[in-house]
This record gives structure tokens, sequence and C-alpha cells, in this order.
């Protein structure tokens, strides 16, 4: 968004601000409604299983080869579909092959019909 509103010139200035989470690190979103109780809680190992990847990258460990445990991960705790994650840069969101000190974990994953989004500085 930032990049955005610096390329066409729109005069305002983009505050960031933390996600909002649930007590379980859930990200807060009206789509978390349509979760059933027992999806409720597969939706926080979300926020869990990015939150360890970010330590393994930042520990050192191999991008691909932790976004592929991450990613089985996330479908053995029940998720349906992981549709994306990623390491990306945190202001272009181009997919990084290395950190770069804004580099953030992004990932879209399904619970039926409902797509939860969330992403994690790395």
């Amino acid at each position: 968004v930032r990049r955005l509103v610096r390329d066409l010139d729109i005069p305002c200035e983009i505050l960031a601000v933390p996600t909002v989470r649930e007590v379980d690190g859930l990200a807060c979103s009206s789509r978390n409604a349509y979760l059933t109780p027992a999806q409720r809680l597969v939706a926080a190992r979300l926020y869990e299983n990015l939150h360890a990847s970010a330590e393994s990258l930042g520990a050192g460990a191999a991008i691909n080869a932790e976004i592929e445990r991450c990613t089985a991960r996330l479908r053995t705790a029940g998720f349906d579909r992981v549709d994306y994650l990623a390491l990306c840069d945190g202001e272009s969101l181009k997919p990084l092959s290395s950190l770069n000190g804004n580099a953030r974990l992004l990932a879209a994953v399904r619970l039926g019909n409902t797509r939860l989004i969330d992403n994690i500085a790395v």
C-alpha cells in the first residue's frame, strides 16, 4: 500500500499497526465467524506455525525447506488446503530467496469454505 501511495503520488501517510489477534493468536477477522468450533481450534494453529517458521528462518533454516515443513505442519494440523505460503519482501511483496531485513512470511489457508490469511515478520 505504501508503494502504491508513493507511486501514484497520493497525498496521505500510511501508518502500519500490528495485527490485532485473538488470545490464541488467530488474526481478528470477520471471516472467523464462519468457522465451526472445531475449525476455530485448528485456525489458531496458523499463527503458531508461522511463528515457528519465522523463528527457524531467522536462525538460518533453508527457505524452501522451511516452507515445505510449515506447509506439511499446516496440513497435519487440519487445514483443508494451503493456498500459498511464501517468504516475501515486506514492501514490494516480491518473493525472496534470502532474508533481507524486511522479510515477511505470508500465508493463505482454507478451513472448509473459509479462507484465512496471515503474515509475520521474519
